[in-house]
């Protein structure tokens, strides 16, 4: 880009590696069915995203004209991050607090709606979408999450009940 990024922005910009790392701390910590089926919807959106982006082929901005030729719309970066606000939003709201964390999670929003809105701001600060590029890809993020814990709630197809007997069998694998 020729400027130098702020502290902020190179921060954002690793987005990717510091929710994986946060995504896989909650699996350990919890072992909880519900995190993975939560963490598959996400990953799910993600691929529905890149595939849509190859359907399109919308290029991205131009501002880095070194850089290979890809893809911007929707921006996968924007679903990934819309997903995990929206599910965790509505989790904390709707469900209860899994046993292995402090009823304070609840809060979790209070930093993850914000956070996620400097995410989608940067993806076009930095150049890699436009406007509606992240547009989209935060209502493709919105609209899965939204499908993804309306099937869990309502147990559709068995999903949470599986998911259950599942964690279950691990915790007696496990030894716990």
């Amino acid at each position: 880009m020729g400027t130098e990024l702020s502290l902020w922005l190179k921060f954002l910009n690793q987005t990717s590696i510091i929710v994986c790392a946060l995504t896989t701390a909650a699996i350990l910590h919890t072992r909880s069915a519900g995190v993975v089926y939560f963490v598959t919807g996400a990953v799910l959106c993600t691929a529905l995203a890149k595939s849509i982006k190859k359907a399109i082929r919308q290029e991205r901005p131009l501002k880095d004209s070194g850089r290979k030729v890809t893809y911007g719309m929707p921006s996968s970066h924007a679903s990934a991050c819309t997903f995990f606000a929206t599910y965790i939003t509505m989790a904390c709201l709707q469900l209860p607090v899994h046993p292995t964390f402090p009823s304070s999670i609840m809060f979790v929003p209070v930093v993850i709606l914000p956070w996620t809105f400097m995410i989608v701001l940067s993806r076009v600060q930095l150049g890699h979408h436009t406007w509606p590029q992240v547009a989209a890809g935060t209502a493709l993020g919105v609209c899965c999450a939204s499908f993804w814990f309306k099937l869990w709630v309502d147990d559709a197809a068995g999903v949470k009940t599986t998911a259950w007997e599942v964690e279950a069998m691990v915790k007696l694998w496990l030894g716990q």
